[in-house]
């Protein structure tokens, strides 16, 4: 493990309960995924974003099949994120609430017509 996942380990340990082991578990995991996000940027940086598929006398150029894999680490990381049960605070800030029932404007009911 590099030192940066290192220094991100003790920092998301440092925000959990550490006697939860589901909540290290899921750090660990975490740390992982990231892992796997640093390897797939690798690889994208040594082959480039797309690459060359050869068939017989055919030539295809597609999207470098890690860049389809970073957008499902990303989700994965996202969700594991938002299920951590951080003791001082989310490290995902909760979304705005979206609804407008019952929130004053700056507006006049008779601007509505």
């Amino acid at each position: 493990m590099n030192g940066m996942l290192e220094q991100l380990k003790e920092q998301l340990m440092a925000r959990i309960d550490t006697d939860d082991l589901l909540e290290v578990d899921k750090v660990n995991r975490y740390i992982k995924l990231r892992e796997l996000d640093l390897a797939c940027s690798e690889a994208i940086d040594k082959d480039g974003a797309t690459i060359v598929i050869e068939n017989g006398s055919q030539r295809f150029i597609k999207a470098h099949p890690s860049m389809n894999e970073k957008s499902k680490l990303n989700s994965q990381m996202i969700a594991l994120e938002k299920s951590i049960n951080f003791t001082n605070g989310s490290l995902v800030p909760a979304s705005p609430a979206s609804s407008v029932e019952g929130k004053q404007g700056d507006y006049e009911p008779g601007d509505l017509v």
